[in-house]
C-alpha cells in the first residue's frame, strides 16, 4: 500500500520538528572514540556510530575526538586510497570531530605525518592511551566500537 504523498511530507515535517526536541534530551556530551585495530571494515562501522551519535545529540552538543594509536592509526593511512572514507573524516571534521594521533605510534612505525591522510600537527598527542585517560578525567565518555 503506497502513504499518499501530503501523508508522507506530513509524517517529514512532524519527524524534522521532534528531531531537535530529543536531541536536547541528552544534552551535551562529551566522548572519546577510541580506535587501535587493523580493521578497516570495523573502523567504517565506528566511524558510522560517531555520525549516529551526532545525528542523535547534535553537532552543537557534541564534542567528540577520536584517538588513534597502534593499529588505528591506519584508518588515516587507508583513507589515503579510500576516497568514500576520506569523505567520512572531512564530513565528521566538519561537524567538530577531532582526530588525535599518537606521537608514539609514529615514531616507533617511523610514519611520515604527510602519509597520514589531511593529518596535522596539531592532531598529535604524546601518547594515544594517556590522551584517553586525560580526556575520561575531563568527563569525556570512554567509547570503542
Amino acid at each position: 500500500m503506497r502513504i499518499p504523498a501530503f501523508i508522507s511530507s506530513l509524517l517529514l515535517v512532524l519527524l524534522i520538528l521532534t528531531t531537535p526536541a530529543r536531541a536536547t534530551e541528552y544534552g551535551h556530551q562529551k566522548v572519546v572514540y577510541h580506535l587501535n585495530y587493523d580493521n578497516t571494515t570495523r573502523q567504517k562501522a565506528a566511524l558510522r556510530n560517531l555520525q549516529n551519535h551526532i545525528n542523535a545529540v547534535g553537532a552543537k552538543n557534541l564534542t567528540a575526538q577520536v584517538v588513534m594509536h597502534g593499529k588505528g592509526i591506519t584508518l588515516l593511512q587507508t583513507a589515503n586510497e579510500d576516497q568514500q572514507l576520506a569523505s567520512k573524516i572531512d564530513s565528521l571534521k566538519l561537524q567538530r570531530v577531532s582526530f588525535k594521533i599518537c606521537a608514539n605510534t609514529i615514531r616507533k612505525k617511523k610514519i611520515p605525518l604527510d602519509t597520514l591522510y589531511d593529518a596535522h600537527k596539531d592532531d598529535i598527542v604524546p601518547s594515544g592511551v594517556a590522551e584517553i585517560g586525560h580526556l575520561q578525567q575531563q568527563g569525556f565518555s570512554y567509547l570503542r566500537p
